[in-house]
């Protein structure tokens, strides 16, 4: 097995994962078993898999998969890998779902439903609403509904297009934030990921705008509206937020210190809003 791994010319955790899909078996396996040589036909399938990944093609997409917020969900093309930072939002979401109320959830842009399943999973009393203009996400998303055990309803639709007259207690959103000319969307695993689930128009916003701006119509008073955004978008956020009257406007930020989530409370009806003062939150 050793052997094997080594002459995959892939990072060692990477050349593991692969292998364990191949044979079926964990990583204490095979470091029990490193002396031993698979068979032929494992280090075959193994070598197309391995030649996928040296093409950059991303290990979450090879292997069908990958962990958030300790649950696992199946990804493909279609949607976006689920990543660690987007942990904070569930976070800050689930700070504001009491775990004995049915209160209503929506998630915008859901792409594999990693935000709205593990919400749904946290909270089930919570009734859970996901969004995505992309059948081929929502299929993903229903799909890892259903494995889950949790009911979300999903819509397919532009942002709020396929929601009228409904109103939430809670809206969280990962939208396109990454500018159109950033070199990242041409670079590593990014590379493979739908870009309209990436790139947010020229200076990343377009998405941004459009949730601040038309989510007011659909907050309960008082309900909170979270998003995530780009490490150098939060000014930004804030004056959207305090420009369209959100109360409580801030900013968090993720684990290595980037201000990664902003977010605001929709103000109780026929209270005049004057404007309000951002802060990043530790």
């Amino acid at each position: 097995m050793a052997q094997l791994l080594a002459q995959s010319g892939l990072p060692p955790l990477e050349a593991r994962m692969l292998l364990e899909r191949v044979l079926g078996q964990t990583s204490a396996w095979l470091i029990a078993h490193a002396d031993e040589a698979p068979g032929a036909e494992a280090a075959q399938a193994f070598a197309a898999l391995a030649e996928r990944r040296r093409r950059g093609e991303p290990v979450a997409y090879i292997l069908g998969g990958r962990e958030f917020y300790g649950l696992e969900f199946r990804v493909a093309p279609a949607v976006l890998i689920p990543r660690p930072e987007t942990e904070l939002l569930v976070e800050l979401a689930l700070d504001r779902i009491p775990a004995d109320a049915a209160v209503r959830v929506l998630d915008l842009g859901t792409g594999s439903g990693a935000i709205a399943v593990t919400l749904a999973k946290l909270r089930p009393q919570a009734r859970l609403t996901a969004v995505d203009v992309d059948y081929a996400a929502l299929s993903v998303a229903r799909a890892n509904a259903g494995r889950h055990g949790v009911r979300v309803r999903f819509f397919c639709g532009d942002w709020f297009g396929a929601l009228s007259g409904e109103t939430f207690d809670l809206i969280v959103s990962n939208p396109p934030y990454v500018a159109a000319a950033d070199t990242h969307l041409a670079m590593g695993d990014v590379r493979f990921e739908p870009q309209r689930a990436l790139a947010g128009g020229m200076d990343g916003l377009d998405c941004i705008r459009a949730i601040v701006a038309n989510a007011g119509a659909h907050l309960r008073p008082g309900a909170w509206l979270l998003f995530e955004h780009g490490y150098d978008q939060a000014e930004a956020c804030a004056a959207l937020l305090e420009a369209h009257g959100y109360l409580e406007a801030q900013t968090w930020p993720d684990l290595a210190g980037i201000a990664r989530v902003s977010g605001g409370r929709a103000a109780p009806i026929g209270l005049t809003v004057g404007r309000q003062v951002g802060r990043i939150q530790t």
